[in-house]
């Protein structure tokens, strides 16, 4: 089977940022909605027990860990932004472009939160408003869904050996491999000299 070719930067580039401004737009609309339409704590079931809205202001971490330190969570969402965007100039996977795209779309989601949402720069509140209690105790939001299956993604490629570049880490340990008896054979002997070629015969 033919192995699919590595995407130019270009087009790896342009599958995250509209990946990112999706996951984001997506994120920022369902919390436009929350605020406008759902009151302030207060549990609306959709599937019962299994699944709730529950609208809240989010100024820690999951399970409000942290939550006299946002300034913290600010910065740490600002560097994972830049790291992102740094790493997208090397990218050339799908799989990675897609992955990186959600990831940079659910942390820039929360980003916005944390600069533009009361109570201002840089310690803004974040919307949340998904419950499953059976599950989980905390409350979150799109943005965290993003974020979580991201970082599961990113772990998963990584185990399975695929590199940003689109080849994995095997194809690289059979060339390296392949390249060792070759080395072997032009190597010079204990003595420093090479092995002699045997002379012709008939002359």
């Amino acid at each position: 089977m033919a192995r699919r070719q590595p995407l130019p930067g270009s087009a790896a580039g342009t599958i995250i940022a509209i990946l990112a401004v999706v996951v984001l737009a997506a994120d920022q609309f369902v919390k436009y909605l929350t605020i406008t339409h759902l009151p302030e704590q207060k549990a609306v079931p959709v599937l019962g027990e299994f699944l709730q809205l529950y609208s809240i202001r989010n100024s820690g971490a999951a399970f409000s860990i942290g939550a006299g330190y946002t300034w913290i969570f600010t910065i740490a969402l600002a560097v994972v932004a830049c790291v992102i965007v740094w790493k997208a100039f090397s990218v050339r996977s799908r799989l990675w472009s897609v992955v990186l795209g959600a990831l940079l779309g659910g942390v820039l989601g929360n980003l916005s939160d944390r600069v533009f949402r009361e109570p201002g720069f840089p310690v803004g509140h974040v919307v949340d408003m998904i419950s499953m209690p059976w599950m989980l105790p905390a409350i979150f939001n799109v943005a965290d869904i993003f974020i979580v299956t991201g970082m599961i993604s990113i772990a998963l490629l990584i185990i399975a050996g695929l590199r940003l570049d689109g080849s994995r880490e095997r194809d690289h340990a059979a060339s390296d491999d392949a390249a060792s008896p070759a080395d072997s054979e032009d190597a010079p002997d204990a003595t420093g000299s090479q092995s002699p070629h045997p002379t012709e015969a008939g002359s």
